[in-house]
């Protein structure tokens, strides 16, 4: 072979080498390559669902985890200055109306804008935060329309979606990181070409959900917003409260933006636009614009024009509201009635509401407390000794002496003291004030140590069981406070496992046995109420009705009401219904049986407002 022919063959070879390197390397780079579009995609499906999960089960502990996170002080009602004290009043009526548990309250000192916003995954671990401007510069109607409004996202959970889109939210952005992260990993070494594209993809991919969930978040969040002002009008029936509150956000020069870093994921979570957007980034605004919120106002103000606002601070307006809901006039102290008339068709249409009637109630209720109790609750052992007061027993004078005598060998003397004091006004107070009284302490008794919460749920049970057996009403009693306490600190999101009536079937019988025996005497008129909310089960029929009502005792009640609070909520409404077929069988019934009633509702996590006396508005109206 020739010197030429070899180098020919050389050049031809080296030539063949260079296109075949070129081809390896073009493999590398080929977008369509199915192991790396596979590795991306799983990649995703993970970040995405660990993230979400990780940040969601965050959120999990509660509403204050997100109020600490944006820089909330939590109000404490023994330390709070007059304007501050003015909010925890707005917060407890609205709560004692809702018939949920008093949420905590947090204030942004740093924040002058005006603003507010409620967090949590449950009604139990609810808190309500507000900006130092919405104390310093709204007046009480508007404080309780801003109140109003976020009371309405806590009921019709809002908070969940809320934090649900946080954890979406979240995990899209921690793609977009990750990708972020292999980039510049693959900077600092030149062969790695299939991470490149890995980390570009990652980039793509979270930039792009990142965008179509905060398009989606936006979009939910006006449409609650409007949902919420709505809501909140209806509650008050006083349009220019929250009319007010907007006017001064448009005018204020802080507006309503939150400066807090923090903001940034919580944005949605916000009465008002926390974030300052330009003309593009309005796409991604949570909020509708103030003028389009206070022009949907405007009609309503259009609609209730003539009306005397139902929570106006006006002494003469709240009197004649009290007047209207069977309150004595004047003084606005509670009806103190043996009976009540509560028509059972309205219990499932009460759930999760709060109406202007139940507001006046509740704003009545709280200023007919003794000043001892309205300090009690503030205090931690007048909290403690007002729950002890609350299981006192009152009718036999030896049984309460044992009851004490036991709790002096657990608790100091200083409570014994201030219970011994607080029991009397307590024994004096509306039977209806019981249950409201024991949710104003729960604000105060989330902040016991774990040691002392302890001692009061044990204390309890020893008061309870003083007497030998149980009653009914102390089993809701200290089911109620622990539900609200225990939930306000491990809360846990238990899905839904029966879309049907079979599986509990039984669960139901035994929760409708122990109330058929409320307020009937005789075993004809206990199986008659057993019977009438039996056949308001679905599905219930002469064949599926038991030939004698089961056994029912504390225990296996607790039992039943865990496995029915796993229901549906629309199989809980059809529960809820039965429960008040039997208790209300002919629409009227003492104050004490309508609030067992209203705590075993309430023990299914359907938040149940106060019942109101039928009869004493018909009166009202007729005169």
């Amino acid at each position: 072979m020739s010197e030429y022919s070899r180098l020919s063959q050389i050049a031809l070879d080296n030539e063949l080498q260079a296109k075949c390197s070129a081809a390896k390397k073009a493999k590398e780079f080929s977008w369509w390559n199915p192991s790396l579009f596979f590795t991306i995609g799983t990649g995703t499906v993970v970040l995405v669902g660990l993230g979400s999960l990780y940040k969601i089960q965050t959120l999990k502990a509660g509403g204050s985890v997100i109020a600490q996170e944006m820089g909330g002080r939590l109000l404490l009602a023994d330390m709070a200055h007059p304007e501050e004290r003015q909010l925890l009043n707005v917060v407890e009526e609205m709560a004692i109306a809702a018939g949920i548990s008093v949420p905590a309250v947090y204030v942004m000192d740093g924040e002058q804008g005006i603003n507010a916003f409620a967090a949590g995954f449950t009604p139990n671990d609810a808190v309500i935060g507000v900006t130092r401007g919405t104390l310093e510069l709204l007046s009480r109607d508007e404080l309780q329309g801003v109140i109003g409004h976020e009371f309405s996202h806590i009921l019709n959970g809002d908070m969940r979606l809320n934090i649900r889109l946080i954890g979406v939210l979240h995990g899209l952005l921690l793609i977009y990181i990750t990708g972020r992260i292999v980039i510049d990993w693959r900077s600092r070494d030149e062969k790695g070409n299939g991470m490149l594209a890995f980390g570009i993809a990652l980039m793509v991919v979270g930039s792009l959900g990142l965008l179509c969930g905060r398009l989606i978040k936006s979009a939910i969040s006006r449409q609650r917003e409007f949902l919420a002002d709505a809501s909140a009008v209806q509650f008050t029936r006083n349009p220019a409260g929250i009319a007010g509150a907007l006017d001064k956000i448009a005018s204020h020069h802080y507006s309503s933006l939150v400066r807090t870093p923090a903001a940034e994921s919580n944005s949605h979570l916000f009465f008002g636009t926390a974030l300052r957007f330009n003309l593009l980034e309005e796409l991604f605004a949570t909020h509708p614009p103030l003028a389009q919120r206070i022009r949907r106002l405007d009609a309503s103000k259009r609609q209730y024009a003539g009306q005397t606002p139902r929570f106006s601070s006006d002494s003469q307006a709240a009197g004649q509201e009290s007047l209207t809901m069977g309150f004595a006039g004047g003084g606005a102290s509670v009806t103190q009635s043996p009976h009540i008339q509560v028509d059972p068709a309205q219990v499932v249409s009460q759930v999760g509401t709060v109406t202007p009637a139940h507001y006046a109630y509740a704003k009545a209720l709280l200023g007919q407390l003794p000043e001892s109790l309205q300090v009690g609750i503030r205090e931690q052992q007048g909290a403690i000794a007002i729950v002890y007061g609350l299981l006192l027993d009152s009718q036999n004078s030896a049984l309460r002496t044992k009851q004490l005598e036991w709790l002096k060998q657990v608790e100091p003397a200083g409570v014994i003291e201030k219970t011994l004091t607080l029991s009397t006004d307590i024994e004096a107070i509306d039977p209806r004030s019981r249950l409201p009284l024991l949710d104003l302490t729960v604000p105060t008794l989330r902040q016991l140590p774990p040691e002392i919460r302890q001692r009061l749920f044990k204390c309890m049970q020893g008061l309870a069981n003083a007497k030998g057996r149980w009653t009914l009403s102390e089993f809701a009693l200290v089911a109620v406070l622990r539900h609200r306490l225990e939930s306000s600190k491990a809360t846990v999101e238990k899905a839904a496992e029966f879309a049907t009536i079979g599986p509990i079937w039984s669960d139901c019988l035994i929760l409708l046995s122990g109330l058929a025996q409320v307020g009937q005497t005789g075993a004809e008129a206990i199986a008659y109420a057993f019977r009438s909310g039996v056949y308001r089960l679905p599905g219930a029929g002469q064949e599926t009705l038991p030939d004698a009502s089961p056994a029912c005792n504390m225990r296996t009640l607790k039992q039943s009401l865990d496995r029915l609070n796993l229901a549906t909520p629309k199989l809980k409404q059809a529960i809820v219904d039965a429960c008040a077929h039997t208790v209300l069988l002919d629409s009227k019934v003492t104050v004490q049986e309508a609030e067992l009633l209203r705590a075993i509702v309430i023990l299914l996590d359907c938040p149940m407002p106060p019942f109101l006396d039928l009869s004493q508005k018909t009166m009202t109206k007729k005169a």
